[in-house]
């Protein structure tokens, strides 16, 4: 038995929901595939409810026009499975929601002050403490600079050090040191998301030199434009034919928040959900339609958009974006890539003899039409008959190979059982 024959697609029960190619999304992000939802009811004059051929998961999170959070008012989702093998089967209906986050952990800005503001504070307590330090004699008096010293250290000529200058140094000290240590650098493309005994406190997302709480943890997190070239992933199309698949992922981080405190590695699940969606958006279709005529996993985006859409709504709730998944290649796996070889090529010569044949069989009849019409003669039904023939075989016979007809007599002969 042909394993790699799909029965079920006969013309009687083909995916019509899946064009080789798709129009646009729209800008809710709904796929411009067909949705029913479980509870749709059939026709209006009682007939049977048409059942949906095509595994659609709901829209976006990420692309929700709704103002509030997705993941707070997505609904279920409701996915219609048609029954396969015969027609006007019943439909399985599942009901499936994306993973849900923490909602108290969301992405907003921090506390933040410019860099500028830090450094002159520092110098402000540097400048009081070197004031108060030269005013009682503690830093010596220089001769080329003005005296700053009070009465009573001019007088007594040594340092006058107290419990009230001890606390003015030691102020300005601790405001230095405060200053200096919230000051951050943050290079463009990246964050600083900042935490205090694991609550979160906000994303400084200014670039430049900047002040933050000193007290804070701050922890980098990338969101500049990336994409992953992922590894040959091994999976099956409809058919059950192992293929091969390398994609092209472009993301970034959208909400910092939920990308580090929410999940424990935002990459590693960007990778295990990449896996999962490719297992199920291949498993549509099947790779090539060459024998059985329909849509195939080769035939235009809709492969490409429904990986995108697929995705974007399964890393939504982990604070990530997906703008794109590309096919980078589409091959058979290679325990199976030479016996479909053999197969596309037979089924590819088949059609163009049949198509030669065709042709031949038309160019024979024009030519025999023609040449009763320049002879002004009707050829009998036999005489016709091996005109066709002759012409046939000088049209569809190789080049260099002498096929030899035999006449009509002999074949007349042969049908009654006399020699020729």
């Amino acid at each position: 038995m042909d394993v790699t024959r799909d029965s079920s697609q006969r013309p009687d029960n083909l995916p019509k929901p899946f064009p080789p190619a798709l129009p646009e999304r729209s800008a809710s992000g709904a796929s411009p595939l067909a949705k029913v939802p479980a509870g749709s009811a059939g026709p209006a004059d009682g007939g049977p409810a048409t059942a949906p051929s095509a595994v659609v998961p709901g829209p976006s999170p990420a692309r929700s026009a709704d103002p509030r959070d997705p993941l707070e008012t997505a609904a279920p989702e409701t996915v219609e499975l048609p029954g396969i093998g015969r027609p006007g089967a019943p439909a399985a209906a599942t009901s499936r929601r994306p993973p849900r986050a923490d909602q108290a952990v969301r992405e907003h800005p921090a506390t933040a002050l410019p860099g500028w503001v830090a450094l002159l504070v520092v110098l402000l307590g540097l400048a009081g403490a070197g004031y108060v330090l030269l005013r009682t004699g503690v830093v010596p008096h220089w001769d080329v600079l003005p005296d700053l010293r009070d009465a009573a250290a001019r007088d007594g000529g040594r340092a006058e050090v107290d419990a009230p200058v001890v606390a003015v140094v030691g102020a300005a000290g601790l405001l230095v040191v405060f200053a200096l240590a919230g000051l951050l650098a943050n290079a463009g493309g990246e964050t600083r998301v900042l935490t205090r005994w694991g609550r979160y406190r906000g994303t400084v997302r200014r670039t430049g030199l900047v002040w933050v709480n000193p007290l804070l943890r701050r922890r980098r997190v990338d969101v500049r434009l990336r994409h992953w070239r992922s590894e040959p992933v091994k999976v099956v199309d409809r058919t059950g034919t192992p293929i091969v698949v390398r994609l092209l992922i472009v993301w970034r981080v959208k909400d910092t928040a939920r990308a580090l405190l929410a999940i424990a590695d935002h990459e590693s699940y960007l990778r295990e959900q990449v896996q999962a969606v490719l297992t199920r958006t291949a498993s549509t279709l099947p790779c090539d339609s060459n024998s059985a005529p329909g849509p195939a996993l080769r035939d235009g985006q809709w492969f490409a958009d429904e990986m995108t859409r697929a995705l974007a709504a399964e890393a939504a709730p982990a604070g990530l974006e997906v703008y794109s998944v590309q096919p980078l290649a589409l091959d058979y796996a290679p325990e199976v890539a030479e016996s479909m070889r053999r197969r596309r090529l037979a089924d590819l010569d088949a059609g163009l003899r049949t198509v030669l044949v065709d042709d031949a069989v038309e160019a024979a009849a024009l030519a025999v039409r023609r040449l009763e019409r320049a002879t002004a003669h009707e050829l009998d039904e036999a005489a016709r008959s091996a005109l066709m023939e002759q012409l046939l075989v000088a049209f569809v016979a190789p080049a260099g190979v002498a096929a030899s007809v035999p006449p009509p007599a002999a074949r007349a002969g042969r049908k009654e059982g006399r020699p020729a």
